[in-house]
């Protein structure tokens, strides 16, 4: 769903900044004999501490995503030269590190930061060569929607000085579109474009933020709208002083954030004019090798685009095989495609398409959520201390953003994790899929595997913030089906909804290798989904869309829940009555974020451990 700037694509964009330079430290030499696997693990997390620590510092925006405000006033420096840097001093520090440090002299978490950080730096340097081949922009998570969803719920305003910080922010952002508009004028000029429909998408967002006050005689533009309230709360701050700082704030959106949008908007059409209609990045120079770069990246596997196909028709055909069972259950006479098309237009499954219908479907999602709650206990070990709520999608961004998504908790925990859901359409949200949506989203989901992430204790912080899509994902989607053997779906169809959820990640790897590699065309990928899942229409076009933009990611899912349910079903069969779901629970869970073959070692440690003690 992730996603997410702001959201999983967040902490995905912003991890290079957290990989810099390196820190002279103590070498193995010098190490005392004493203690020494304890005391070189205590050096190089203070190592890894130092080198967070300077990434941080490089990126004020990650800064505010985490609740920090040192650098409040200040947003990234992403020009192409500041992205060569960053590779460059990646690269340097996992080279000291493998200078200054010793894998056999580390302890157990001490080996598994290590090698985590050498692959976080053996991946940046596979990724590098494409660089120039992943979209500057796109609709799903373009930096002309992420700025202002980032201000809008990311920069809090408790003081007159933070309002200041704010319109600060307002005032830079003509420089800070103009990076990104070089680096997408450069793409252009390679041949790198976007699919011509995405342009469309990208200038309609682009005009919802500078549509309405101060821009146009309308009702208050999103920005304005946001920083009136925030400058109206300030509770210490005299009505004079607010009516300054708003007036500052009119003319920083009038004089700054407006020309950087219609420069954006004139850009977007030029490229627009010659941008062509083939879909898959194979078009691009080089693109089936950029493909299977992403598919290595968002997978952490090596498998090739054929095998993730073949893999998506297989699961797509079991899963159909499971569906017709509940169409039995329910007694429903027809085809696995006229099941589907009862449960895309029969009124029981959709709420009424208005801000009632959109209300209802709130508090009924946050029951799902408290629900799940009451039963941690016997799913868990470790719970997260932050909470969690359900937030709506801000109308302004609705038309490009994802239909479901979670962001993370603030690191102070003062701001929860929130599962935000799409409600632009209310009809798109059917509720047979209610109960699998809000599992992935939210509780057992990403809010516990995420949280619980920023909540561990005793290991490095890039740890803690880092994310490989396949086990963030593969979690959310094992997560789904965690509340089977609890009896948490209330009816066959909200059980069917949850195999809709996975027949829709399985036949994504079908429909993404088909674009990319394939040469399937947009049609031919939305007919295929839908001849075999039950989405709506335009939530499926919606998704092809995404795909299309965003190459391979959507792979991740499916292929890292296949692994997450393969090691528990080895657990299970190996350990038998000694089996239990809340260990084997926080043995995926407690060392954070890994790719899926380390994933596949923790679990074997922890099940031969188990099998000594019995």
């Amino acid at each position: 769903m992730f996603k997410h700037l702001l959201s999983h694509k967040a902490v995905g964009v912003f991890a290079g900044a957290l990989l810099t330079i390196g820190l002279v430290g103590c070498s193995g030499s010098d190490v005392p004999k004493v203690d020494k696997v304890e005391s070189q693990t205590e050096q190089i997390n203070e190592w890894f501490e130092a080198r967070y620590q300077e990434g941080l510092a490089k990126s004020p925006m990650t800064q505010t995503y985490f609740g920090l405000q040192d650098s409040s006033a200040k947003l990234d420096d992403v020009s192409q030269a500041a992205l060569d840097e960053e590779y460059a001093l990646e690269q340097k520090s996992v080279a000291d590190m493998r200078t200054q440090f010793s894998l056999a002299n580390l302890d157990r978490q001490g080996k598994i930061s290590y090698r985590l950080y050498e692959y976080n730096g053996n991946v940046s340097e596979a990724r590098h060569k494409f660089a120039g081949h992943r979209y500057v922009f796109d609709h799903m998570f373009g930096p002309h929607g992420e700025f202002p969803t980032f201000m809008v719920n990311f920069h809090t305003v408790k003081s007159a000085q933070d309002a200041r910080a704010y319109i600060a922010r307002l005032n830079a952002t003509t420089k800070y579109f103009g990076q990104y508009q070089s680096r997408a004028e450069a793409q252009a000029n390679s041949g790198v474009l976007l699919p011509k429909f995405a342009y469309a998408k990208l200038v309609k967002t682009s005009r919802n933020v500078i549509t309405g006050a101060p821009f146009t005689d309308e009702i208050d533009s999103p920005l304005y709208a946001d920083i009136k309230a925030k400058i109206a709360n300030l509770k210490k701050v005299n009505q004079a002083d607010k009516d300054v700082l708003l007036e500052q704030a009119k003319q920083a959106l009038l004089t700054s954030v407006a020309p950087a949008y219609e420069n954006l908007i004139a850009m977007f059409e030029a490229h627009q004019a010659i941008a062509k209609n083939d879909d898959g990045v194979w078009r691009l120079p080089d693109g089936a090798a950029y493909y299977q770069s992403q598919l290595n990246y968002a997978t952490t596997t090596k498998l090739t685009a054929d095998e993730i196909h073949n893999i998506g028709l297989a699961e797509v055909a079991r899963i159909q095989d499971e569906m017709r069972k509940i169409m039995a259950q329910v007694e429903f006479e027809g085809s696995l495609q006229d099941f589907y098309k009862f449960l895309r237009t029969d009124p029981q499954f959709t709420l009424s398409n208005d801000d009632a219908g959109r209300a209802q479907y709130m508090s009924e999602a946050t029951v799902v959520i408290d629900e799940m709650r009451l039963k941690l206990d016997d799913l868990f070990i470790t719970k997260p201390k932050a909470d969690m709520i359900v937030k709506r999608v801000e109308p302004f961004r609705e038309a490009s953003a994802a239909f479901a998504f979670y962001e993370q908790p603030s690191l102070d925990g003062t701001r929860p994790g929130a599962y935000f859901v799409n409600l632009e359409d209310v009809r798109d949200q059917p509720t047979y899929l209610m109960q699998a949506l809000a599992y992935h989203e939210g509780i057992p989901g990403h809010h516990m595997q995420i949280a619980i992430a920023m909540e561990l204790k005793g290991i490095p912080e890039f740890r803690k913030q880092g994310g490989h899509t396949a086990y963030i994902e593969g979690w959310g989607l094992y997560a789904e089906s965690v509340p089977v053997e609890l009896g948490m779906y209330t009816d066959p169809y909200n059980d069917f909804g949850r195999l809709s959820m996975e027949i829709f990640r399985a036949a994504r790897l079908v429909v993404d290798t088909g674009i990319h590699s394939k040469k399937w065309t947009r049609e031919q990928a939305v007919q295929y989904m839908l001849k075999n899942i039950a989405n709506p229409e335009g939530d499926i076009r919606a998704e092809i869309d995404r795909y299309i933009v965003w190459p391979g990611q959507a792979t991740a899912y499916k292929i890292g829940m296949l692994k997450i349910s393969e090691l528990k079903k080895r657990a299970q069969e190996e350990l038998g009555d000694n089996f239990d779901i809340r260990e084997f629970h926080d043995v995926v869970l407690a060392n954070g974020s890994v790719p899926l073959t380390m994933l596949e070692e923790l679990v074997n440690e922890w099940i031969d451990n188990k099998k000594t003690q019995q």
